[in-house]
């Protein structure tokens, strides 16, 4: 699986959609707008419901649940993860990424812009406060 990177500050959820399905960024989004999901839309931060219309439109199917992060060999192969969980307000918020396991080897695929690479083996770093299984 490869990265993509978001082109607009609020574009995880379709960037990281992107990487799973295989396409870039711009084909994503394309075909989020067309389901009336926008990066620009914050609730995309706030709510899994959107990540999981995009991949099923994609062809991707995803558990209906989060589950609580607790340890990275107990992740699957591939899943989306919440990463920066925080409150604003008292509502949640969170940047997606992809957590993926090809053999022996495990990442994350980070879709920001300002990183200096999007594929992150430095998982100590990463702290996910839950996952969502995907079926790729």
């Amino acid at each position: 699986m490869k990265p993509v990177v978001q082109k607009e500050p609020t574009g995880c959820g379709i960037a990281s959609s992107a990487a799973i399905a295989g396409m870039s960024y711009d084909e994503a989004k394309k075909i989020a707008n067309g389901m009336a999901i926008y990066a620009e839309d914050r609730s995309l931060w706030s709510s899994t419901q959107y990540v999981r219309d995009l991949l099923a439109k994609l062809g991707i199917q995803t558990d209906q649940r989060e589950i609580p992060f607790e340890n990275w060999e107990s992740l699957p192969d591939c899943a989306l993860i919440s990463t920066k969980w925080h409150l604003e307000k008292g509502r949640p918020f969170w940047h997606w990424a992809v957590f993926v396991r090809e053999g022996n080897e495990q990442y994350v695929l980070d879709s920001k812009k300002s990183l200096k690479t999007n594929i992150r083996k430095d998982l100590g770093r990463i702290k996910p406060k839950w996952y969502i299984k995907v079926h790729a």
